[in-house]
């Protein structure tokens, strides 16, 4: 049994993981983060493969499998999953959001999200750098790679996947040199790579 440690927030922490054609994709990414953040904020000291956890044999179409626990898994669900377009980002600034760990609590997030106008998603600067989107970590094409933001929000298994493959680079990204880069692409565990990739316009 793992110790029990308060944690600020007080909610409890997730992995969102994909399952289609009954696979589960990049589990050992979602293992990885979820037993860092076990060890970090819990003090866990044996790890949980989530392989016993989930059962992705019925689940032929993309669903998403929420894995919510704290220092131990607390409960499984299966939902259906339908991808949202996003064609406009706006730029929201904020200097002081946090959210390194996978947390149940994104009232931050949601908050920063209720400023997009009448935009598809945020694109938040954080010490005048990009960082994520409000569901994803993004790439920008400079004409001969794929950067990714160095210091994003959260650091997503999929952004860990394409890091490792050398498929994205990780660099700063100052909101000035946005110009620089020509396309956008949005990603997280359920949105695979270039899946969206029709963002036409940013607005600050």
């Amino acid at each position: 049994m793992c110790p029990s440690i308060e944690i600020l927030s007080g909610s409890p922490f997730v992995e969102t993981i994909r399952i289609e054609k009954g696979r589960i994709h990049n589990l050992p990414y979602h293992n990885a983060r979820m037993n860092r953040t076990r060890r970090e904020l819990f003090g866990a000291r044996e790890e949980i493969d989530l392989a016993g956890y989930i059962h992705p044999g019925p689940h032929q179409e993309r669903t998403k499998c929420r894995v919510e626990y704290t220092c131990e898994v607390l409960k499984v669900e299966y939902v259906p999953y339908r991808m949202r377009p996003v064609h406009s980002l706006r730029l929201v600034t904020c200097d002081e959001i946090d959210y390194s760990y996978k947390s149940t609590d994104r009232q931050c997030l949601n908050d920063l999200f209720a400023q997009r106008g009448g935009h598809d998603d945020i694109l938040i600067i954080r010490d005048g750098l990009l960082t994520d989107t409000s569901i994803c970590n993004v790439a920008l094409w400079n004409g001969t790679s794929w950067i990714t933001p160095a210091r994003p929000l959260l650091c997503g298994t999929m952004r860990a996947y394409l890091l490792d493959k050398g498929l994205v680079q990780a660099g700063d990204i100052p909101v000035e040199d946005l110009p620089k880069y020509t396309r956008i692409r949005l990603f997280n565990a359920l949105i695979g790579f270039g899946e969206i990739d029709e963002i036409t316009r940013i607005y600050v």
